[in-house]
Order: C-alpha cells, then sequence, then structure tokens
C-alpha cells in the first residue's frame, strides 16, 4: 500500500465504492437478467435506536479499520464509503458468511432492520448544508449514490435486487463482463469519475475485471464545503512541520484566530473546524511530540473527546495538504475477521440462489484537499467477487507535526472520513 501525492488544499470531500462480485468455477445461468421494479423508500421509517446502533457499529469499524492500515505513510478514507459497498454485499450474505461479515463490520442490527437503517442515515446525510457554501459557487454539496452492474444474462435473486433498490436506490445495469471485460471496468470507472467530479479515475485497475465477473456494486459520496470561518489567504506562510524521523520540511502554514470548539488530554491536543452551517465538521487529532505512535484512537477515546469539546479562543496554525490513497482492503479485512468471504467457502447464496460467488478483492481509492477555503476529498471502493471556552489569551494549537483528521456529520455522529497527515510536503 503506497499512498502518495500530498499537496495541499481545504475544500471538497468526495467518495465512491465499487464492489465487484464474479463467479467460482460454476455453471452460468442462460436465463435474463432479473431487474427490480421497486423504487427507492425516499421516506423511511427508522426508530433511533437502530438509527444509533448502525452509527456506533459503522465508527467502531472505522477505528478498527484505521489500525489494521497503519503504516508509515499519510492515509485517507472514507469509511462510510466502504461500509455501505459491503452492506449492499451483506445482503447477499448467509451463513457463517453473513456471521463474519457482522463482526467485522459491526452490523448489530439483523439483515432487515440494518439495510432500512443504512436508507435512514443516507437520508439524514442527504438533507445537510441547504443554504450553506460549498468551496466554489456551486455550493455545499453531500451527495451519495449507488449503482449495481451485473453481468448480461446471469440469473440474480429478486430479492436481493429488491433489498438494493429499496434501500440504497441501486439498480441493476447490465455489463458483459464475460466477452468485454475491459470496455466493462472502463464503463464503470467512468461513472465513478462523473459521481465524484472527476476526483477519482480509473478506480478499477487492469486485469480486475475479468471474463470471470459477475456483478459489480459500487457506491459515490462526494463532498464539497466552505469553512464557517475560511482562512485568510495572505495570512498563509511557510513554516516548518516536524516528521516522525525528526527532520523537519517547510511547507505553507494558514493561520487564524477565533473561536473554536476544543480540548486536552493526556497526550493530545483536539480542535474541531466546522464546515458553513455547522453541520459537518472536522476535528483535528494532534498528539504530543514523541506520542504519534502510541496515541491509541478507537471509537469510545473519539467519541470522549467530542464530548469534551468546549468554545475556546484559538490560535490555530495548520499546513495545507492534499494527496491520494489507493489500497487493497482485502488482506485488512481478513485480518478484522471477514475470511470465508475471500475464499472457496463463501456463502453468498443470497445473491444468486446458489453459493457460486465470492469476493477476490476489496479496493479502496480516495482524495483529499485542505486549503483556506474549506475541503475538497474522494474516495472510491471496489470489492471484486469471483465465479466462487475563551481565556484571556487564545490557546495556541499549532499543528506543526503529525496529525489525524476526522470529517464528521455533527447530528448522527457518523464519522464519513478518516486521514492522518504524516508529511503534508509529499
Amino acid at each position: 500500500m503506497k499512498l502518495k501525492n500530498l499537496i495541499y488544499t481545504i475544500t471538497l470531500m468526495i467518495t465512491a465504492i465499487v464492489t465487484l462480485v464474479a463467479c467460482v468455477p460454476a455453471q452460468l445461468q442462460s436465463s435474463e437478467v432479473l431487474k427490480s421494479d421497486k423504487q427507492r423508500v425516499t421516506s423511511p421509517v427508522v426508530n433511533q435506536p437502530d438509527l444509533s446502533a448502525l452509527v456506533e457499529g459503522n465508527n467502531a469499524f472505522a477505528f478498527d479499520l484505521y489500525h489494521t492500515l497503519k503504516d508509515e505513510d499519510n492515509l485517507f478514507y472514507s469509511p462510510y464509503s466502504i461500509s455501505v459497498a459491503l452492506a449492499m454485499t451483506y445482503a447477499g450474505a448467509r451463513g457463517t458468511t453473513a456471521q463474519q461479515m457482522a463482526n467485522t463490520l459491526h452490523f448489530t442490527l439483523p439483515q432487515d432492520r440494518l439495510h432500512p437503517a443504512m436508507n435512514g442515515l443516507d437520508t439524514e446525510l442527504s438533507q445537510r448544508g441547504q443554504g450553506a457554501k460549498g468551496k466554489d459557487e456551486k455550493g455545499f454539496r453531500l451527495n451519495i449514490v449507488n449503482a449495481i452492474w451485473g453481468q448480461k444474462g446471469y440469473k440474480f435473486l429478486t430479492e436481493f435486487l429488491d433489498a438494493l433498490a429499496l434501500n440504497y436506490g441501486a439498480g441493476l445495469r447490465t455489463l458483459d463482463f464475460m466477452t468485454a471485460p475491459e470496455p466493462s471496468r472502463i464503463t464503470i470507472n467512468n461513472w465513478v469519475s462523473d459521481q465524484t467530479e472527476g476526483k477519482i479515475k480509473d478506480l478499477i485497475p487492469q486485469g480486475a475485471i475479468d471474463t470471470l465477473t459477475r456483478l459489480v456494486l459500487t457506491n459515490a459520496i462526494y463532498f464539497n464545503a466552505a469553512w464557517q470561518y475560511p482562512f485568510q489567504k495572505d495570512a498563509t506562510k511557510d513554516g516548518s512541520f516536524h516528521l516522525l524521523d525528526e527532520h523537519d520540511i517547510t511547507v505553507p502554514m494558514m493561520s487564524k484566530t477565533e473561536s473554536f470548539r476544543y480540548t486536552e488530554g493526556n497526550g493530545y491536543q483536539a480542535v474541531e473546524l466546522p464546515y458553513d452551517g455547522r453541520e459537518l465538521s472536522m476535528l483535528i487529532l494532534l498528539p504530543q511530540p514523541g506520542q504519534f505512535s502510541a496515541f491509541a484512537l478507537d471509537a469510545k477515546l473519539a467519541s470522549n473527546i467530542i464530548q469534551a469539546l468546549s468554545p475556546k479562543q484559538i490560535a490555530l496554525t495548520m499546513p495545507k495538504f492534499e494527496f491520494t490513497s489507493g489500497f487493497s482492503v482485502k488482506e485488512a479485512l481478513a485480518a478484522m475477521g471477514m475470511v470465508d468471504a475471500f475464499t472457496g467457502s463463501a456463502d453468498f447464496s443470497g445473491m444468486t440462489g446458489k453459493r457460486d460467488l465470492y469476493i477476490s478483492d476489496v479496493i479502496h481509492k480516495a482524495f483529499v484537499s485542505v486549503d483556506e477555503e474549506g475541503t475538497e476529498a474522494a474516495a472510491a471502493t471496489a470489492v471484486i467477487m469471483r465465479l466462487t471556552s475563551a481565556p484571556a489569551s487564545p490557546i495556541a494549537v499549532t499543528i506543526d507535526r503529525p496529525f489525524i483528521f476526522l470529517i464528521r456529520d455533527n447530528q448522527t455522529g457518523a464519522v464519513l472520513f478518516i486521514g492522518r497527515v504524516l508529511n503534508p510536503g509529499t
């Protein structure tokens, strides 16, 4: 896993998730593809306990994955996008495969309540930002869309297609993976690029889709928001950023003194930067010098930090940054307990009525850009399955060393993006 291309800017967030499904060696069905005639439930009735359980589980998975993906580079991904893509896949899982997926993804609700809850959370998020500003002239955006791509002539169960149509708005689009895998790959990549305003290109690499591919499930989330308190460009100056190896680099550092929600604890400072409208925010977690590797961030600690935040006058200094992450999530998910889904023992009989599908890979790609005006980010995931408070003087928060950041929905608490900046000048 190599994360690269770090520049500088805060403006937009995008996430796309793609799930590819192919067959284990088995006889291809000759019947017509079943298309659901169901329309998405646009006003799902979801009780608050179910919504809270879903968000709590998704956030727990987000931090589990963060620790599993840990390495020595910048990192950015959308745990929300990965959860949505795998939730669509989970709709077809049965038996031990379904149990392992539920344990790994922290899906505590039964399937008949989980998918409506996913729809309910998506509906909540789609209402954010009305009248708020984006980094550009188009205004605030938080757009989440899904699509599924099936092999022409391959039989999928009506119940599976209905579940995705009703709860994810994902209609089946037929492609011919068997005779035209490369054009099929390009078609899906173009869709992802369109949904992410061109930030995620070539999500699915050459060779990932082949003649055994049978199904691709895609999710894209796009976020574009301005800061509630933009930084002044003329206040941005070159400054030092201290790397983990004790070397220093020079990068553009933004500065602003403002009332931000802030807290500090044993070995860290935390400051929350709201986006215009205050419905979403970026939470920056800054471990003390020499404490980055020992900073044991998990869902419980993040929740405690958020609850402890209170308004303080903050003299904030932080780097502009921009980078792209791309990696396979397959090994991380298997290490977290989702084992059978990647082998011939997989049971996705809820998709076709037979145990003829397994996940061959889960690919994720993400982009983030942070500058004086706001935040821009993009992410995409591919799951490939194969045939088988104010003091007298402001508190100085100088983010001049490696830090972690979250972008979250303030009302539901859902963590949409997680990032780690070890070197903003890469």
